[in-house]
């Protein structure tokens, strides 16, 4: 037993002396057989696991969502001019042929049910709706219900095993935080494109009705509408809606709908098959210094007085009828302080119809409150806000 302990400790002295004086006079074979070592690690490891992924890699995001984006073909019915079978027309114009205007863009299945979410504008018109799915299946898609106000439609499909997406927290996004697009830009296939995001609550665009935009760098382009925008977990945070350009590509802003404005529309269609909102019935005009100081105003500190001016109201409309005037200057809703056109039309959407409110305006002689029953917003083709 001696005689082994001695031969294992002699061993052990002459593999010690030996990586020593490699140590001293050659480190860098050490350093080579290290990196040797953790590639044989790397490539070894299992497809898909982090260790084969370099560092910074969106690919599990991007792996996890990109199912869940679906392309939108939509066509419409073939349209003539009226006259084209006047033999004299024919004669004159020759023979006209038939229009059939196709269009691309994205949408998102947001439930195993077949619910897709994407933008009406996408699908306003359509007679025929084709949804294609990242593994190459199609369907024939039905339109639930859409909301042109915020320009947001939704679908269903009838497949089985649908990859759905899952639904993010838009509160939880912060300036800074990376985001991915994924849609089918100028169709040429599913995409994904990276980028931060750029600011929040962007509103006042001239885009929709109600705006709170997620702006982001993302690179976004024509056919990516519908699509989605994912956090670095994959999770949906919005739906990409409209790009800023001069040249039709991108250039670096590009605007989604937050998921929360999403979520609250998809409900409103499921359940009633649109979004009931309230309306009151008035034109409304952001307040400026100039104008403030024409209503005797009291200072509030602020660059631009709080409130909003009305300088028109509707006749037997609701406004009207609980005693607002043009010249009023709206400075809360429902307690709620308003401080220009798009928070007055987001809060008064708020309101039930049917339910009064309190709302405090601003008169020359000072603040009145009034009570005011909202009735039912009409559709974004008759309404006047």
């Amino acid at each position: 037993m001696k005689r082994y302990w001695l031969l294992f400790s002699q061993w052990v002295t002459v593999l010690l002396a030996v990586w020593f004086v490699v140590a001293t006079l050659q480190p860098e074979w050490l350093r080579s057989a290290q990196r040797s070592a953790d590639g044989m690690t790397l490539l070894q490891a299992p497809i898909g696991s982090p260790l084969s992924r370099p560092a910074g890699s969106l690919s599990a995001p991007a792996r996890q969502a990109s199912p869940a984006v679906v392309s939108i073909n939509t066509s419409k019915a073939n349209s003539q001019n009226p006259q084209s079978q006047d033999p004299w027309f024919r004669f004159f114009y020759g023979e006209q042929e038939e229009q059939n205007p196709a269009g691309l863009g994205s949408g998102v299945i947001v439930s195993p049910q077949g619910h897709i979410l994407t933008n009406n504008h996408v699908i306003e018109d359509a007679d025929d709706i084709e949804v294609v799915l990242a593994d190459g299946r199609r369907a024939a898609a039905k339109v639930i219900g859409t909301d042109p106000d915020t320009d947001l439609a939704l679908l269903k499909i009838t497949l089985d095993k649908l990859p759905v997406i899952v639904l993010g927290q838009t509160q939880e996004l912060q300036v800074g935080d990376v985001v991915l697009a994924i849609g089918n830009p100028f169709g040429v296939g599913q995409t994904v494109t990276s980028g931060i995001v750029s600011a929040l609550g962007r509103s006042q665009l001239g885009i929709n009705t109600f705006e709170n935009f997620i702006q982001t760098d993302a690179a976004i382009n024509p056919g990516n509408s519908g699509g989605a925008l994912v956090d670095v977990n994959g999770h949906l945070m919005g739906i990409n809606t409209a790009i800023y350009s001069r040249s039709g590509g991108s250039m670096g802003i590009g605007f989604a709908i937050p998921i929360s404005t999403a979520k609250q529309v998809m409900q409103d269609l499921l359940k009633n098959g649109k979004v009931i909102r309230g309306w009151i019935g008035v034109e409304p005009q952001d307040m400026s210094p100039e104008l403030a100081e024409s209503f005797q105003l009291p200072k509030s500190g602020q660059t631009l007085p709080v409130g909003v001016v009305i300088t028109g109201v509707l006749k037997n409309g609701p406004a009207a009828a609980a005693g607002i005037r043009p010249g009023d200057v709206v400075v809360k809703v429902a307690g709620q302080p308003v401080r220009n056109v798009s928070e007055l039309l987001t809060q008064v959407a708020g309101l039930k119809p049917g339910v009064s409110a309190e709302v405090n305006v601003w008169r020359r002689q000072g603040e009145v409150n009034l009570r005011l029953t909202p009735a039912e917003r009409p559709p974004a083709s008759k309404v006047r806000k």
